[in-house]
């Protein structure tokens, strides 16, 4: 159940598109390589071990949303990786 105001976003069925993850990666004030999850095995069998550029990495979560860590919490100013899920509650 979603608060008023507040926008859940399944990005596994809608797929952010590599602007929206650099907007998101911005705004989390990480690098490309800090918002994988490096345990998928999509990671660990088409990108685990290659050198790899921002933009690429950014490209791979895109074409594959189950690399993008989760959940993700985000205000217009700002975003937080909410690992433990606890997390949202000192975000919001």
């Amino acid at each position: 159940m979603a608060k008023e105001g507040v926008e859940i976003i399944d990005y596994i069925s809608h797929p952010l598109s590599e602007d929206q993850l650099t907007s998101l990666i911005l705004k989390l004030g990480i690098t490309p390589i800090e918002l994988v999850r490096k345990g998928e095995a999509i990671w660990k069998e088409l990108y685990k071990g290659k050198v790899l550029s921002d933009a690429e990495i950014t490209a791979a979560m895109a074409a594959h949303p189950k690399l993008i860590e989760r959940p993700i919490v985000e205000t217009k100013e700002k975003a937080l990786i909410c690992r433990p899920p606890e997390l949202v509650l000192t975000f919001l």
